[in-house]
């Protein structure tokens, strides 16, 4: 007996079953969510990076940061990430709205970055941690990334420019030699500043418990589940 219509039919069902999973049920779940205005500050949630944090997380995704690093908090069953002071609570879908592409990440050989720039505000330490990042933290795993930055020599009086990189002791690139951050370092830096997730928008802010009564008059009311009497 030819079985064939029969197997393409098992196939067909197969493949329509599963796209209506992966696709379909996400999108009834979650396709409608737009932006929500946050009450206590008054502005949309989320934005999208401006400026140099947009140029910023062009260069992250370049430079294959989300590797090594996620932008997603666990909730409190499933990790330490709130404990850890990576946020003040789970992500969540809304969280990636403006994200094109979303930069989840899947491995954390380094920290989470989702609220990133809550954590620092140092713009001088992250470049110095690009460059080399054994100088912030020794024995990181951290590659370095010279590239982002260029060698220049120092201008006639002998100073150096005004953006250039504050080196540790013993640390420079020669005599007569500054290490200055490139565009691109100065936006992925922005990038990594800009990295918030914190308003609470989907949180119901519950009303201050009542007070207890202090001249409530004893209750009348008399107890229904006692034993009958004999």
């Amino acid at each position: 007996m030819n079985h064939g219509p029969l197997v393409f039919l098992g196939l067909l069902v197969s493949v329509v079953c599963s796209w209506a999973a992966v696709v379909m049920v996400p999108q009834f779940q979650v396709g409608d969510q737009g932006m929500v205005r946050i009450e206590e500050t008054g502005q949309d949630y989320p934005q999208a990076p401006a400026g140099l944090a947009r140029r910023g997380a062009e260069v992250y995704r370049a430079n294959g940061c989300q590797y090594c690093h996620t932008q997603q908090v666990r909730d409190a069953g499933e990790g330490q990430d709130l404990a850890r002071g990576w946020g003040a609570r789970r992500t969540v879908v809304r969280d990636y709205l403006r994200d094109q592409p979303a930069m989840i990440g899947t491995v954390r050989y380094g920290p989470d970055l989702t609220n990133h720039g809550i954590r620092e505000h140092d713009r001088v330490k992250l470049l110095q941690r690009l460059y080399n990042p054994r100088w912030v933290m020794p024995g990181s795993p951290m590659p370095r990334y010279p590239y982002l930055f260029e060698l220049r020599r120092v201008g006639p009086d002998g100073g150096s420019s005004l953006n250039a990189l504050p080196l540790p002791e013993g640390e420079g690139p020669g005599a007569g030699l500054e290490v200055v951050p490139t565009p691109d370092a100065e936006a992925l830096v922005a990038y990594l500043l800009s990295l918030r997730a914190d308003p609470l928008f989907f949180e119901v802010f519950p009303p201050p418990a009542p007070k207890p009564a202090t001249n409530a008059e004893p209750s009348t009311l008399t107890a229904t589940n006692l034993p009958p009497s004999p």
